[in-house]
């Protein structure tokens, strides 16, 4: 976080003809350089500074939580796409498949999911899901069984299934 203490230290050497430091502090490096070819706009840009400096300041800390709160809603945007980003990191962005979706619905769901449960997660489409749900179920990982309340269908991954939850389920 920025200080307006350390800024007006780097601001300082401007009074000796050293121009710019605080502007390379405050992130301002066009006119950073600019000060300190021109020695601060001729002497009349470090005065300027000098009265200025603490909004400065205020604008480059409001600047730097305005980039965090971006950084995380952007990591909180490809979390509900169902791609994983390490926080601070673009870099190594991989794609969460489907069936880990479903896995991580299944066993937060003590063993059940249903295709809305998974397309919310995933943030993908309920047929998406359906699709993905019943290949799962040609593969023998997965079984379609019916809520004895209310009748709906859902997949059970046995795996993860809680007993108390197969008491309310019925098999086909």
């Amino acid at each position: 976080m920025h200080s307006v203490r350390m800024a007006y230290l780097l601001w300082l050497p401007s009074l000796f003809g050293f121009s710019g430091l605080h502007r390379f502090y405050l992130g301002k490096f066009g006119t950073g350089l600019l000060f300190f070819f021109t020695g601060g706009l001729f002497g009349l840009g470090t005065l300027y500074d000098a009265f200025t400096l603490p909004d400065q300041v205020r604008e480059a800390r409001l600047k730097s939580r305005y980039s965090a709160a971006l950084e995380a809603s952007d990591r909180e945007f490809l979390r509900r796409l169902g791609i994983n980003a390490p926080a601070g990191s673009s870099e190594g962005r991989t794609r969460e498949t489907v069936e880990h979706v479903i896995l991580r619905t299944a066993k937060k769901n003590r063993g059940v999911a249903t295709p809305a449960e998974v397309a919310l997660e995933g943030g993908i489409s309920t047929d998406e899901a359906r699709q993905h749900l019943d290949s799962l179920v040609d593969k023998g990982v997965a079984e379609l069984r019916v809520r004895r309340a209310g009748g709906s269908l859902v997949y059970v991954l046995p795996d993860f299934l809680d007993p108390g939850v197969e008491e309310s389920l019925e098999s086909f």
